[in-house]
């Protein structure tokens, strides 16, 4: 990318408002490809970039000259296309880039209001963009914005209040849609940060004794359950033996295709699956049995209760602060694209000042020194507020004006 050529802040990618679980699935970037497409950006010279991807969303913000160069390395590693792109995309440029981050980073954008799972995994993807120098201090000094205004929202209003993610929404299904649900087997396949929350909101909002944990890495397990000692479990072997015992299967292995298959699944089973992973980790032809019902993160999503009236009021709350800590990262914005222009015009009219000052001196009989000096300084104060006021006028061309002021002041 050439340096001479304008560039702009854009946020582009899908999200569960527009893409259904499939095609997000698509878009949908691994750790591994996360850190190859970073790679590839640095190589490209892309002035700071980082990938937020979910199972709600993918998101890449960063710098580039036309928000096409973003795209086009979104779908090099992922599966998606850039015409399905088109379809079902999101694509911010400068404020409105600003804008989107404070509404993630503050639960605004969440699948569920107020969910603040996000805001690990937005720390997590810039760490992750910080470790491979791909971060400037334009998106430091702004994630560090978003997450004092999460913070702020977080602990000012009740936008969270009421708990409420996909994996207690999990919960909450079984609750509502089992009648018998403290006597029914439980199987939790996978523990990731999902499974953990799974496991934890079963032991809270259930007496359920009869819960089963399998994940791949056995270890993990182990030391899961000796935490909590409601929940029992058993190896990756066994699967489709406990399976077998089941009356409830929850699925949140965070693989890139289908964990549980047809094959797993007995055909006379009465089962109903979870799947809250992304991209799905259960083959949809599991539902060919007749007795098996499979929920999917969309429809776990719909899950409302009481709580979602109360965060929808706390709204205009959370934007108000959204508004303080935006405006905080534009005046340094501001402060930081103009300051060193404000300072050289300074300097020039502080010369201009000590040069007509010395001449005045030796053309002017009791010339008083002092109050030429105060006097001046005055009107260079307000000469150069003005210009700072213009600079700071949304409808200004910040960059054309500070090129004037460069031609006309300095040498």
């Amino acid at each position: 990318m050439q340096a001479n050529k304008q560039e702009h802040f854009y946020n582009i990618g899908v999200s569960y408002k527009k893409a259904d679980a499939k095609t997000r699935g698509k878009f949908s970037l691994s750790k591994e490809n996360q850190i190859a497409l970073l790679e590839l950006a640095k190589e490209k010279d892309f002035k700071g970039i980082f990938i937020l991807s979910t199972c709600n969303r993918t998101e890449i913000s960063g710098f580039a000259e036309r928000p096409c160069q973003l795209i086009e390395l979104l779908c090099e590693f992922s599966e998606g296309s850039i015409h399905e792109f088109a379809k079902v995309s999101n694509v911010y440029k400068n404020q409105e880039a600003i804008y989107q981050l404070f509404r993630i980073g503050t639960g605004l954008e969440s699948q569920i209001l107020g969910d603040y799972e996000i805001v690990g995994q937005l720390k997590q993807s810039f760490k992750l963009a910080k470790s491979l120098n791909t971060t400037n201090a334009y998106l430091e000094r702004l994630l560090n914005n978003v997450l004092q205004a999460s913070k702020r929202v977080k602990n000012e209003t009740k936008l969270s209040s009421g708990t409420t993610s996909v994996s207690y929404a999990a919960v909450q299904y079984i609750i509502k849609n089992l009648p018998d649900y403290n006597s029914k087997n439980i199987l939790v396949f996978g523990l990731g940060k999902m499974g953990k929350h799974t496991c934890k909101n079963l032991a809270e909002y259930t007496q359920n004794n009869q819960i089963c944990l399998i994940n791949r890495t056995e270890e993990k397990a182990a030391e899961f359950v000796k935490e909590h000692s409601s929940i029992r479990k058993s190896v990756i072997e066994n699967l489709s033996e406990e399976i077998e015992k089941a009356d409830v299967l929850i699925v949140s292995t965070g693989a890139d295709k289908p964990t549980i298959l047809k094959e797993h699944i007995a055909n006379n089973k009465e089962l109903l699956i979870l799947d809250l992973s992304m991209p799905e980790n259960v083959a949809k032809n599991v539902t060919d049995f007749k007795g098996v019902s499979l929920v999917n993160v969309d429809e776990l999503s719909k899950i409302t209760d009481e709580t979602l009236a109360v965060r929808q009021q706390e709204i205009p709350l959370a934007e108000n602060i959204i508004e303080i800590h935006k405006a905080e990262f534009n005046s340094w914005l501001n402060h930081r694209k103009f300051t060193p222009t404000i300072a050289a015009l300074k300097e020039s009219l502080e010369n201009i000042k000590n040069d007509e000052i010395n001449f005045q001196k030796k053309k002017i009989n009791n010339f008083d020194e002092n109050q030429a000096e105060i006097l001046t300084s005055r009107i260079i104060q307000k000469i150069t507020t003005q210009f700072v006021k213009h600079l700071k006028d949304e409808d200004t061309s910040v960059s054309q004006s500070l090129q004037v002021i460069n031609k006309v002041f300095q040498n």
